[in-house]
C-alpha cells in the first residue's frame, strides 16, 4: 500500500511537473521580497551602529517604540493614515458602484468598452505622472486652478503647497480619479453576473429604474460589496506611498496633512537616518496590519457562510 501511494504521487509530481516549474519563480519571489526581509525586523529592537553591524548592535528594547510615541509623529501618522483610508473606502465604493450601474444601463457594447477604457485608464497611469498633472492644475505660477478658475471667480491665487487644510480634499479626489476604475470594473462584473429575468419580473411589475437599481442591483451585489470592504479594511494602515508622497511634492508645510505611516518610514530612513525608529514605525504598522488581515478574514469567512445558507 505504501509503495503504491509512493508510486502515485511521484506519477501525481511528474504529471504537474511544468505548473510546479512554473510556480518556483512565483516562491522565490516571494521567499526573497516576502521573508528575508523579516529578519530586519530586530532593527526596530536595537541601536544600530554601522561598526559593529546589524547583528553586532547593542539591544535596547522597546525604547525606539517609547521615543516613537512619545513624539506627536504617532498620532499625527495614524490618525492621517486611518482617516484618509476610510475615506477612501467609503467614497471609493460610492463612485465605483455609481459608474459601474451608470456602465450597465449602456445598451452600445461599442460606448460601454470605450467608456469603461476611459475609466480605468487612470489607474494605468504612474503616480509620478499624476503629481505633474496636479502640479499643473496647482502650480501658483501657472496653475490652471490660480490663473484660470479662481481669476475668473476673482479670489486671489492660492499657494496650494503651502497651505495644509487643503490637501485631505485634494489628495481624496486625486485617489478617487485614479482608483474608481479599477473597483468599478470588478462592480460591473458582479452586476452583468445577476440573471436577466429579474429585472423583467420588476419591469412587469412597474417598477422604475431606480426601483430596480434599489431592489436589486444594490441587494445582490452586497455580497461583492462588503467582501471588498472588509479586505480593504483590513490594509487600512497601509497606504499609497505615491499618492502621500509624490503628489503632495514632498512638501514640508503640507507633512501635518499628508504624512502617513509609509511616508514617514521613508523619510525616517533616508533623510533622517533614524533606523531604530524607522523601523519601530514599521514594524508598528505590520502589527495592526497582521490584526486587521486576520479579523477581516474571519469577517469575510462568517458573511460567506451566512450567504451560502440562504
Amino acid at each position: 500500500m505504501t509503495k503504491r501511494t509512493q508510486s502515485n504521487a511521484r506519477k501525481r509530481i511528474w504529471k504537474y511537473s511544468p505548473l510546479y516549474l512554473m510556480m518556483l519563480p512565483g516562491i522565490a519571489y516571494l521567499i526573497i521580497n516576502n521573508y528575508l526581509p523579516m529578519f530586519g525586523l530586530t532593527i526596530a529592537f536595537k541601536d544600530i551602529n554601522f561598526a559593529k553591524g546589524i547583528w553586532g548592535s547593542d539591544w535596547v528594547g522597546f525604547q525606539n517604540f517609547k521615543f516613537l510615541f512619545q513624539t506627536s509623529d504617532a498620532y499625527v501618522i495614524t490618525r492621517n493614515t486611518i482617516l484618509y483610508n476610510a475615506a477612501f473606502i467609503v467614497i471609493g465604493l460610492v463612485v465605483a458602484v455609481g459608474f459601474a450601474i451608470l456602465l450597465n444601463e449602456i445598451k452600445s457594447k461599442f460606448a460601454s468598452r470605450l467608456y469603461q477604457s476611459i475609466i480605468i485608464l487612470p489607474f494605468l497611469i504612474s503616480m509620478v505622472l499624476v503629481s505633474y498633472l496636479v502640479f499643473s492644475m496647482l502650480s501658483i505660477e501657472s496653475g490652471f486652478m490660480n490663473k484660470t478658475v479662481l481669476t475668473a471667480l476673482g479670489i486671489e491665487p492660492i499657494s496650494w503647497y503651502n497651505e495644509p487644510k487643503y490637501w485631505p480634499v485634494i489628495l481624496t479626489l486625486v485617489h478617487t480619479w485614479k482608483g474608481a476604475g479599477y473597483g468599478c470594473i470588478i462592480y460591473l462584473a458582479a452586476i452583468i453576473g445577476i440573471d436577466p429575468e429579474y429585472y423583467e419580473a420588476a419591469k412587469l411589475d412597474g417598477a422604475s429604474k431606480w426601483q430596480q437599481i434599489r431592489t436589486i442591483t444594490i441587494p445582490l451585489i452586497t455580497p461583492v460589496i462588503i467582501m471588498l470592504t472588509l479586505l480593504a479594511i483590513g490594509r487600512i494602515f497601509y497606504s499609497d506611498f505615491g499618492l502621500f508622497y509624490q503628489v503632495p511634492m514632498n512638501a514640508g508645510a503640507l507633512f501635518s496633512t499628508t504624512n502617513v505611516i509609509d511616508t514617514y518610514v521613508f523619510r525616517g530612513l533616508l533623510q533622517l537616518g533614524d533606523i531604530g525608529m524607522s523601523s519601530a514605525a514599521g514594524f508598528y504598522q505590520s502589527i495592526v496590519g497582521f490584526v486587521l488581515v486576520i479579523v477581516s478574514n474571519y469577517v469575510v469567512r462568517k458573511v460567506n457562510k451566512e450567504n451560502a445558507l440562504f
